[in-house]
């Protein structure tokens, strides 16, 4: 195991102060859940999928940690980092371990002995830090966060550059009455009272920074420590790892007999629907694909039809959803892929129910494992292939199985 790392963050009570004064603003405005403080410590959620924590802990530690569902590489990193390794037990680990179970934990900073540390990553791999909580990482981002409160938020128009840089001046006059934790109305005001275009509750705003510690006389949450390190589950596993052990089994597994699926109108529609579109007017076009519920993909190919102008090239997966929907068996289950080829008077098909055929190409790309799951659920046991076990979400966290123990992850 590596060792923790140094990194270079603002001081916790600084990063608290910043998170106060721009959650007092929002909270001003009517917004009490995109920047908070609340008991339990301090809150970002962009309402998008992400969001950032920073919690302060007994004697003097802090703890920030947070996901960017784009930008937090660390979670589908592979190898899997283990963003927790090394880290110290006074940590919140209840909160932590359910992030990391939902793998949405990107990032987690801890601060002990006056310095940040976290975990080391390989080069190029961001975290997410900076995407969910750079506004309060320095001086220049909270000020400018707190002129988007007034012209992004509350739409107030601005009257000239004399106006923005009186904005930043009262932004600048918030953030240190933050520090030296002496925010009221007035200072609110003069940040927030020029806007006109909705109103602004100061006693809200007010109350705000008070849940936070930085009105006169208020006291900053600051969470217990915890005793020790919990048992926790570690990944081996990173979801890329386990995607390409399942499809390398796929490759490798042989069809279950199962009867041939009767030629249906929906069978029909697509064979008329791919010669009338072939690549060479000749009637001669191939239709390649995977389709599992609530996703498809077709592979490029010289005979791929052409769509006609005015026609999407998607139209193709409604053909094909509703052909995977004729031919679905309540015990067989459906086919994963479909390859087939037309001519002008006839047509050949192929389907492929338990094995991933050569015609699809290697495994660069393949199925969710959610989607080969939620097949298996519905197929009889006699039809779910061996690599079905392969599927299992603690998979990622056991490893594979000696039977597949020297199989290619990477």
């Amino acid at each position: 195991m590596s060792e923790p790392v140094t990194v270079e963050l603002a001081e916790p009570a600084v990063l608290w102060s910043r998170w106060g004064a721009v959650g007092a603003a929002f909270a001003a405005l009517g917004y009490d859940d995109v920047w908070w403080t609340d008991a339990h410590g301090a809150h970002h959620d962009d309402h998008g999928g992400n969001w950032g924590r920073l919690v302060l802990v007994a004697d003097g530690r802090a703890v920030l940690f947070g996901y960017d569902h784009e930008y937090s590489g660390t979670v589908d990193a592979s190898p899997p980092i283990d963003l927790l390794a090394g880290a110290p037990a006074w940590l919140p680990w209840p909160e932590l371990l359910r992030h990391a179970e939902d793998d949405q934990l990107g990032y987690v900073y801890w601060h002990e002995h006056g310095s940040w540390s976290r975990v080391p990553y390989p080069d190029g791999i961001a975290d997410g830090l900076v995407p969910t909580v750079g506004a309060v990482l320095d001086a220049g981002r909270a000020r400018r966060e707190l002129a988007e409160v007034v012209f992004g938020w509350a739409h107030h128009d601005a009257d000239g550059e004399a106006e923005r840089g009186d904005v930043a001046t009262h932004a600048d006059r918030l953030l240190a009455a933050a520090a030296d934790r002496v925010v009221d109305a007035g200072v609110l005001a003069g940040l927030l009272a020029r806007i006109r275009s909705r109103e602004v509750d100061l006693p809200a705003g007010v109350l705000a920074a008070t849940r936070a510690g930085l009105t006169p006389g208020a006291v900053t949450p600051v969470v217990p420590a915890a005793a020790e390190v919990p048992p926790r589950r570690v990944r081996t596993l990173s979801v890329d790892q386990h995607e390409r052990l399942a499809w390398a089994a796929m490759r490798e597994a042989r069809e279950i007999p199962r009867p041939r699926p009767a030629v249906t109108d929906e069978l029909e529609d697509l064979v008329e629907w791919a010669r009338a579109r072939a690549p060479g007017a000749d009637g001669r076009s191939r239709v390649i694909v995977e389709a599992l519920d609530g996703a498809m993909r077709q592979i490029s190919d010289d005979l791929r039809p052409v769509a006609r102008a005015g026609e999407s090239s998607r139209d193709v997966f409604a053909l094909v959803e509703r052909l995977r929907a004729a031919e679905a068996d309540p015990r067989h289950g459906h086919w994963i892929f479909l390859r087939l080829e037309t001519t002008p008077d006839g047509f050949t098909v192929e389907r492929r129910y338990d094995s991933w055929p050569d015609w699809m190409g290697p495994l660069d790309s393949g199925p969710w494992l959610s989607h080969l799951r939620a097949e298996m659920d519905v197929r009889a046991a006699a039809f779910r292939p061996a690599w079905s076990a392969l599927l299992d979400p603690e998979v990622a966290y056991l490893g594979p199985p000696e039977s597949r123990a020297g199989t290619p992850t990477s």
